[in-house]
């Protein structure tokens, strides 16, 4: 917590400054403005308020670098950052800033690196860029920037990264007559973005990733596209391309992504296409193909997500495609498949989603795959047997009886008070001739839904926000939810920043709290259907060791996630002192003794086995860490953001590197080639077990050029006969051979194979043997 100290002003030769990931708070110190040495400022990752002090860039003749990204800063980009003319990149990404960009900023000569990714910002852009020709990478994507992209720069010899996604930039995608040869990343999508992909888009031989989904592009996907052999990457979703599949595609063998879903594609999908031997997502959804389901598909071993659905695709289900072990997406829902589903599909045993409704399947449904619900396999129907309660006889005619609970009464105006804040905080105006109408929907699987229209609308389909609410304990009254979302507004009812939004605390009246979390990204989310499939679930989750989740809000301009809040605050900060700066040992919370530390793992284990043993399908973490982990009054452990991992955000890689918040905790095969398990998740916890022995932060750096990552740390000291030497020497009631025994379960957990490491549920056993054996 705090500022920079005022001492540095005095330092006229300092000139490196980072305080990155410090959750430094309040404004950015004036005073940086006048040291003139600095070469690098990174103020990243903190939560920095107010607006880019002009006199920052006062004295900055010889800075290279300044990143201020993942702050809470508003207002313009100051004018004098062209001052600074050996400026080589600033990195702005990731605040609340506004306006547009400064005229001048081409003026520097050895500009290579420009993100100003996920602000406010507007206005026209291709004037202030079209001089800048040193550029490497250029991030504008989600902004409100309109007019003409900057597709000039593309000739820029340097250029390797062009992204402008999330905007609301239109016209046509130029001829692209001059491509630099290092081009590699090229995401216009999510604009308004018109006419047809250029066929000279095959001059950028290096392109890696191509994605202009979400427009309004028409004409057909370009053969020429198979010429681009180093792509990865291909998204041309939602759009109104027509035609086919063209068969060259299949050419492509290093391909990853095809993403070809809401086209207007016809013809089937091409046989070929099992060449692609790479491909880890398949969605060619939304399109009328027809024909059969390529046979070879089995193929893609690398296959995890496979989306056929919403076609006209017809004869039966390749029993091969049991033999995909990595999938983990399957859909192939609204055609006209039929026969019977074969009995091999169960083999898919790392599957999350898997949906064969609206086919013309028949026979009983196979005892293996019946656990995912009557929901995958209605409007079949000549399916039967379990989980569809039809019996399979001859005249047999199932009925459904879901559970339901009893839905509870929610004022009309609550919606209001919600949309109220959600919309501040989202820094929106609304008109004030627009006023909101709300009506109310009763659903099997919820406690109540509220769903507001425009005022005067005659359409009931209109919405413009939705609220829903699991949890009983959530007050019902107006007056109750206005005062408690008045408290979003203030900064200080911040308690987290994390990779996928904002957490606040807010109280109402009669002292209940709960911890609503405004998402800034929605991942792979395509949609409002897909947010609360994927988010409505988590309300039939309970587990003691779990973060209750309690409902969520759905607008165009806000989602928010409402939860249980929890008061002792987070692991991390416990064990190192909340926003601990330095080596950690032994500077955390006195009261978090060895006692209370085992009680964590335990609980911790227990949350994880029950979401990888006992859901269905099982429900994979993917972003453990100790700031993920909560404690309530008495220190047991709830797990936070479990089946979240679809919001994580994807930047560059596509996946890789949506897990760099985690630095440290992140399973080796799952940092190197995105192999997704269970086991990725016991790594992590295998991390946890090593920071509660020794007190340590996962990864270290003593000085500015070493590094310790504690899991190598500790195994080099066992082998060496040290393993004491590891142990955090702070604990009062430390038991040194129990926290022995615990470091050795954390080293196997994180041990580099995969198949090495126990499952949850062998992971509780052993703990529970270890506490037993020293009670015995």
């Amino acid at each position: 917590m705090g500022n920079i100290p005022n001492e540095y002003a005095d330092i006229q030769t300092l000139w490196k400054i980072n305080f990155s990931s410090n959750a430094l708070s309040g404004p950015i110190p004036e005073f940086i403005g006048d040291l003139p040495s600095i070469r690098l400022l990174d103020l990243s990752r903190n939560g920095f308020t107010g607006e880019i002090p002009s006199a920052l860039f006062k004295h900055c003749y010889k800075t290279k670098f300044v990143s201020l990204s993942h702050n809470i800063l508003l207002g313009s980009i100051p004018e004098s950052l062209a001052n600074c003319l050996n400026l080589e990149g600033f990195d702005f990404s990731f605040n609340n800033l506004s306006g547009g960009i400064p005229l001048r900023i081409c003026d520097i000569p050895r500009l290579d690196y420009l993100s100003l990714r996920s602000n406010a910002l507007s206005g026209d852009v291709v004037q202030q860029l079209s001089t800048c020709q040193s550029l490497k990478l250029l991030d504008l994507g989600s902004n409100l920037f309109k007019g003409s992209a900057p597709f000039g720069v593309l000739g820029s010899s340097n250029l390797t990264y062009f992204n402008v996604s999330h905007n609301v930039f239109y016209g046509k995608i130029p001829e692209i007559a001059i491509c630099s040869e290092r081009m590699e990343y090229f995401d216009a999508s999510w604009n308004e973005l018109e006419g047809e992909l250029p066929l000279s888009i095959t001059n950028c031989r290096s392109l890696k990733v191509l994605e202009v989904g979400y427009n309004r592009l028409s004409g057909s996907i370009p053969e020429v596209l198979g010429n681009l052999d180093r792509l990865l990457v291909i998204q041309l979703c939602n759009n109104s391309i027509s035609g086919t599949i063209p068969k060259n595609l299949a050419s492509i063998q290093l391909l990853q992504v095809l993403d070809l879903h809401n086209l207007s594609l016809v013809g089937d999908i091409p046989d070929d296409i099992s060449n692609c031997m790479f491909l880890r997502e398949l969605d060619v959804s939304g399109n009328a193909l027809e024909g059969e389901i390529p046979q070879n598909l089995y193929n893609m071993t690398y296959l995890e997500i496979l989306d056929l659905h919403k076609n006209q695709l017809n004869g039966s289900i390749p029993p091969d495609l049991g033999n995909l072990a990595k999938l983990q997406y399957l859909d192939l829902s609204q055609n006209s498949l039929s026969g019977q589903i074969p009995s091999s599909l169960g083999n898919l045993t790392k599957l999350t989603y898997f949906n064969l409704s609206s086919n013309k399947l028949s026979g009983t449904i196979p005892t293996a795959i019946q656990g995912y619900g009557s929901y995958a396999f209605i409007d079949n129907p000549f399916l039967c047997g379990a989980p569809l309660d039809k019996p399979c006889s001859a005249n047999g005619n199932g009925t459904l009886t879901p559970t339901s609970k009893k839905p509870k009464a929610l004022r009309v105006p609550a919606i209001i008070a919600i949309v109220a804040a959600a919309v501040i905080l989202s820094g929106v105006c609304l008109v004030s001739i627009m006023n909101i109408r709300a009506r109310r929907k009763k659903k099997a699987d919820v406690t109540m839904v509220v769903e507001s229209t425009p005022l005067g609308s005659t359409d009931s389909n209109v919405i413009i926000g939705k609220l829903v609410l699991f949890s009983k304990s959530l007050p019902s009254r107006y007056e109750d939810w206005e005062s408690g979302t008045r408290a979003l507004l203030g900064k200080e009812c911040i308690i987290g920043v994390g990779s996928i939004g904002v957490v606040y605390k807010t109280t109402f009246e009669g002292g209940i709290s709960i911890a609503v979390k405004k998402l800034e990204t929605l991942g792979r989310i395509r949609n409002q259907d897909e947010f609360e499939q994927e988010i409505g679930r988590l309300g039939n989750i309970q587990h003691p060791n779990l973060v209750a989740f309690q409902g969520y809000y759905w607008s165009s301009t806000m989602k928010l996630m409402l939860s249980e809040f929890v008061p002792n605050g987070n692991l991390y900060d416990n064990l190192h002192g909340r926003h601990y700066p330095g080596p950690s040992t032994s500077r955390g919370n006195s009261e978090l003794y060895w006692s209370r530390r085992f009680k964590i793992a335990v609980g911790t284990a227990k949350a994880l086995a029950y979401l990888h043993h006992d859901c269905r399908p099982p429900i994979l973490h993917l972003n453990i860490k100790s700031t993920n982990i909560l404690l309530d009054e008495k220190y047991e452990a709830k797990l936070s953001d479990y089946g979240l991992n679809k919001l994580l955000p994807i930047l560059d890689n596509h996946g890789l590197t949506k897990f760099h918040t985690a630095v440290g905790y992140v399973a080796p095969e799952l940092a190197q080639s995105l192999r997704l398990s269970e086991k990725c998740d016991v790594y992590s916890f295998g991390v946890i077990l090593l920071e509660l022995v020794t007190g340590r932060k996962p990864v270290e750096r003593p000085t500015a050029n070493e590094v310790v990552v504690l899991c190598e740390y500790v195994r080099e000291l066992l082998e060496s006969g040290f393993a004491s030497d590891c142990l955090d020497r702070s604990l009062r009631d430390l038991v040194e051979n129990e926290l022995i025994q615990v470091m050795k379960l954390g080293l196997i957990c994180t041990s580099e194979l995969p198949s090495k490491r126990p499952s949850m549920a062998e992971v509780i056993q052993v703990l529970e043997s270890i506490r037993n054996g020293l009670e015995s």
